[in-house]
C-alpha cells in the first residue's frame, strides 16, 4: 500500500452496507483452515468486519472475540449473530493498540493487514505480537500483488519482511480471496459489479516467539 486509507472509509463502506469484502459468508480460506485444526485455546478475529468468522468459530465451540475499528461493522455483526441464534462476542476496538488487553494463543486476520502502508505496517504487527501469546499463532488472509487491483495488494516479501524480528514464519502460501465487484472496482477488474470473484491470496501462519 502507498497510503493507509482513512479508517473513516471502512465504517462509510459498512455504514452504506457497499464493502466489496462483505459476502455474507465466511472466506473458503478461512473454513478450510478451521477445518486443518490451526485454531486453538482463545481466538481473537481482529478486523472481524461483520462477524462472519467470529460466528462460524463461536458456532463451532471456540472462544473467540471479534474486533473492528468500525462502530458500524460491530453492530452489523452483532445484530447477524443475534438473527443466526449465536452468542457471539463483538467488540469496538483499534487493531493498533491491542497490548493492553488479554493474550490471545490464536489471531485471525482475514483482510486487514493489506490495508497498511510502510510506515504504519510494522505498529500494526508490533500490536499483534502484543496481543499474541507466546508461542502463539497468527493467521493472516492478505490479497497478493499477483491479483487484479480488487483491494490493496501486498507482495511476499513485505509479509517475510513483517514477520521478521520476534517471530517465526512457519509457512507462506498461496490461496483466494472471496469478494464482490463494486462500482469503483469493476473497470479495473473487467466485470461488472456484483460479480463474485475468488482473487489470488496470500494465507500466511506466523508464531510469535
Amino acid at each position: 500500500m502507498d497510503n493507509t486509507p482513512a479508517l473513516s472509509l471502512f465504517d462509510e463502506a459498512y455504514e452504506s452496507r457497499t464493502a466489496p469484502w462483505v459476502i455474507g459468508e465466511p472466506q473458503p480460506a478461512v473454513v478450510d483452515l478451521e477445518r486443518s485444526g490451526a485454531f486453538r485455546g482463545k481466538v481473537l478475529d481482529v478486523g472481524c468486519g461483520t462477524g462472519e468468522h467470529t460466528m462460524l468459530l463461536t458456532r463451532l465451540g471456540y472462544d473467540v472475540l471479534g474486533i473492528d475499528f468500525s462502530p458500524h461493522a460491530v453492530a452489523q455483526a452483532t445484530d447477524n449473530a443475534a438473527r443466526r441464534g449465536i452468542d457471539a462476542r463483538f467488540a469496538v476496538a483499534d487493531a493498533m493498540q491491542l497490548g493492553n488487553g488479554p493474550r490471545y494463543d490464536t489471531i485471525l486476520d482475514s483482510a486487514l493487514f493489506h490495508i497498511f502502508d510502510d510506515a504504519d505496517r510494522p505498529r500494526y504487527v508490533a500490536s499483534l505480537h502484543a496481543a499474541c501469546a507466546p508461542g502463539g499463532t497468527v493467521h493472516v488472509l492478505a490479497l497478493s500483488d499477483a491479483g487484479r487491483g480488487f483491494g490493496p495488494e501486498v507482495s511476499e516479501d513485505v509479509i517475510r519482511r513483517a514477520f521478521g524480528d520476534g517471530w517465526e514464519l512457519e509457512a507462506l502460501d498461496t490461496t483466494t480471496y472471496r469478494g464482490v465487484v463494486g462500482p469503483a472496482q469493476a473497470d479495473e477488474i473487467g466485470l461488472p459489479a456484483g460479480t463474485r470473484v475468488d482473487e489470488p491470496a496470500w494465507l500466511a501462519r506466523a508464531r510469535r516467539i
